[in-house]
């Protein structure tokens, strides 16, 4: 209870120190440490302090005496230069004249790579040349390749060199030369790795190496990964890196990879101490890695490795000494290597990854939840947590604190930890009572959970919590808002006080919420979650009179689309009624006519009778399908719109989406639905022949089976039904499919019929 104390007062005091963004944070909270030019903390550690000294040691080793260009080969790539920027050379001349002046190059391209004005002029050339003077180049300065990528102007025409050969791969006739010349500089670039990764300059040229040998854009995330990148793939928006189907890569040289990735390992264990708290060196690492991602062979070798193991522990297949784990902790607590953990973490085997959480982080969760650079790396463990028995390990140790974390400002841990439990399915309902019971006590009314997260940090700074208010013209939290977003994708016997909360918001307040970005992505979870359509229009209801006003806002515009959804006929009416007021203002914005077009505001102002018949074929539509294939227990009621409560329908979200437009499609062609013509006008040949034949029994029969095979169809549960829908439509169109149907037992009855009436003919005769 003491550390617990100790560590809470820790993270409390630290808790707006937000992390410097440097393009590479791959959490959800920001925390600001104290930081040199650098980029690393002052309170540095011993191996931080080590790095110092490698690295000064290191530039005074690698600099170079810079030679001044002559002044003849200046003035020829001046003209060369000036030439360009007239724009009179066509594309074809523009070709010849880099290759040649390229040969000029030769045995001077260090001194023309590194000189300032010159290296942009190198650039250009290297652009426009063709792939045999390209890799002619790199080939001849290969020794110099890293004293090239090392420097300040030299940096950027390695990269454009690299980017070049990657534009070039589209050609496959130049797979052999490029495969040869990429050879050359691996091998340059292994003797002596550290230098190179642990410059400013020479990461970015070694990364762009890197990505070209896995045979992906230079520009990808693999190189440069976006926080909102890594945010959705923890809060299960978008799929992993790790499950992306990469199959539409251009060709690689999977054999490169693995000779650079193993030769860097190799020739940097003995400096793994100063690579693991080093800016540069770890984006260097995190490249490689995920680059690495499913090769489980090269990643339990070198992960290992870089966690601070020995050869000899990785060949007895213990991977994780007991004696490196305390430092791996403190590690953790670097900036650098937080950041290199949390892509461990996320391409890391399964049986590495089971014996890091165990050996690793067990009984230390909530002390690195607490610091502000450890608590983004127990967001990566748990956003990739295996198996239910590894989330109630978590929940032991963090479900109990989830008051503490957000009071620290931890907020990233509690989203990480909401989605993983709604992807592995386990301590779902926990989630959301420990959530409300951290901002809401048990005698307060449920009103309060809501808002209270919406503003998550006014809330836990204010010093009298009993008496907060809603603080009107603030920006809402970011994070408390996507935690609301995670909570409504629950079931809706888990969100009651959550739903209670929502609605019973005051009309202002509503309003506020819908125009702040990140509110109004609460309020359309809200709309698309498992709660009753009565309660979402009465949220929707709120808004009436604000419908036209919110739609000239690009975030809004979603809000009164998904409002339009769930609103029955009425309320319908009332949104495209505020729409066709602000028509032609809302047309002149970039959502728009996109919202005009989906919302028919057209023929409502023109033709409002035929704009209500069109939606009420919708719903006939829709009450035929659901009454056919839909689950018995989730029938649409009578008072509530079509799809007002869709989610309580047992089909796949996806399935549901093609089936909607497919039953759109079918509206706006004129075909009937469900093939009521099939349905309609065999029957009535049937009746009139039934009629003059009286003794003819077959039309009859053939209906009451039919009917009969429909109610059985009905009383299953309809998740089969729509699933065999589902795969009717990816095929051909289930709708198609049934219109044929009918029409064989069609002909079939007709052919009955005339088999009856010839049997007649034989009886007078």
């Amino acid at each position: 209870m003491v550390k617990e104390d100790a560590l809470y007062e820790q993270g409390k005091g630290k808790k707006g120190m937000n992390r410097k963004d440097r393009g590479e944070r791959h959490g959800f909270d920001g925390g600001n440490s104290k930081k040199t030019i650098s980029g690393r903390t002052n309170d540095q550690s011993v191996a931080g302090r080590k790095f110092s000294k490698h690295q000064s040691t290191s530039a005074s080793q690698t600099a170079h005496v810079r030679k001044q260009v002559d002044p003849e080969m200046a003035k020829y790539f001046s003209e060369v230069s000036n030439l360009f920027e007239s724009d009179g050379v066509d594309i074809e001349e523009r070709s010849v004249i880099c290759s040649n002046a390229l040969e000029e190059t030769r045995g001077k391209e260090l001194e023309l790579a590194t000189d300032y004005i010159l290296s942009h002029t190198m650039q250009t050339l290297l652009e426009g040349c063709d792939v045999d003077h390209l890799c002619g180049f790199l080939q001849s300065c290969a020794e110099d390749f890293p004293s090239i990528a090392m420097d300040r102007s030299g940096s950027h025409v390695a990269e454009t060199a690299i980017k070049s050969l990657a534009k070039l791969l589209e050609d496959n006739d130049v797979y052999s030369v490029v495969e040869e010349t990429l050879t050359i500089l691996c091998k340059v670039v292994v003797t002596n790795p550290v230098d190179l990764m642990c410059s400013c300059y020479g990461s970015h040229v070694l990364r762009s190496l890197l990505c070209i040998c896995k045979g992906v854009k230079i520009d990808s995330d693999f190189h440069v990964t976006k926080s909102s990148t890594v945010l959705a793939e923890r809060l299960n928006l978008t799929a992993s890196r790790v499950d992306r189907d990469y199959s539409h890569l251009q060709q690689g040289f999977p054999d490169l990879l693995k000779f650079l990735m193993s030769g860097m390992i190799k020739r940097t264990r003995k400096e793994i101490k100063t690579l693991q708290v080093d800016q540069f060196g770890s984006l260097v690492l995190q490249t490689a890695l995920k680059l690495l991602a499913g090769n489980d062979e090269e990643l339990l070798h070198a992960i290992p490795i870089l966690l601070g193991c020995n050869k000899e522990a990785i060949l007895e297949g213990n991977y994780i000494k007991m004696d490196i784990v305390r430092d791996v902790v403190k590690l953790m607590k670097e900036p650098a290597f937080s950041h290199l953990m949390e892509v461990i973490l996320e391409v890391a085997p399964e049986v590495l990854y089971n014996e890091m959480f165990t050996k690793v982080f067990k009984n230390s969760l909530f002390e690195l939840s607490s610091h502000h650079c450890g608590n983004f790396v127990i967001q990566a463990l748990i956003s990739h947590a295996r198996c239910q028995d590894q989330m109630e390990l978590i929940w032991e140790e963090l479900g109990p604190k989830f008051a503490v974390l957000l009071e620290m400002g931890r907020s990233g841990v509690i989203a990480s930890l909401i989605a993983s439990s709604q992807r592995l399915h386990s301590h779902e309902h926990k989630c959301c009572q420990a959530l409300t019971a951290a901002v809401c006590s048990a005698n307060e009314s449920p009103r309060f959970i809501v808002p209270r997260i919406l503003f998550l940090d006014n809330y836990f700074f204010c010093e009298d919590k009993s008496n907060w208010n809603w603080p009107s013209g603030v920006r809402m939290h970011v994070m408390g808002s996507l935690i609301l977003q995670a909570v409504f994708r629950y079931q809706s016997e888990y969100i009651q006080p959550y739903v209670t909360s929502i609605t019973s918001m005051e009309t202002d307040h509503v309003l506020e919420v819908v125009k702040d970005r990140g509110g109004a992505r609460v309020v359309e979870a809200f709309l698309t979650s498992n709660a009753s359509g009565k309660l979402k229009r009465r949220l929707v209801m709120k808004l009436r009179g604000h419908f036209g006003e919110l739609s000239m806002h690009s975030s809004g515009s979603f809000t009164v689309e998904k409002c339009f959804t769930v609103g029955n006929l009425s309320l319908r009416e009332a949104i495209v009624t505020e729409l066709v007021a602000v028509q032609s203002e809302l047309s002149k914005t970039k959502q728009g006519p996109y919202l005009i077009r989906k919302l028919d505001v057209d023929r409502f102002a023109a033709q409002p009778d035929q704009w209500r018949s069109k939606l009420a074929s919708k719903q006939t539509a829709y009450d035929e399908f659901y009454a056919t294939f839909g689950s018995g227990e989730a029938k649409p009621l009578k008072n509530e719109g079509f799809l007002a409560d869709i989610s309580k329908h047992s089909s796949h979200p996806k399935d549901l989406k093609e089936m909607r437009k497919e039953i759109d499609n079918h509206l706006s062609s004129g075909v009937p639905f469900l093939s009521t013509s099939g349905f309609k006008s065999k029957p009535k040949k049937a009746d009139q022949h039934s009629r003059k034949h009286p003794e003819t029994s077959v039309d009859y029969n053939i209906t009451q089976v039919k009917n009969k095979n429909l109610n059985k169809r009905k009383s299953h549960a309809g998740s089969d039904n729509v699933a065999a829908v589902g795969k009717m439509t990816e095929n051909v169109g289930w709708s198609k499919e049934l219109d044929q149907s009918v029409s064989k037992k069609g002909k079939k009855r007709e052919r009955k019929d005339a088999q009856l009436n010839t049997s007649k003919k034989k009886l007078k005769a």
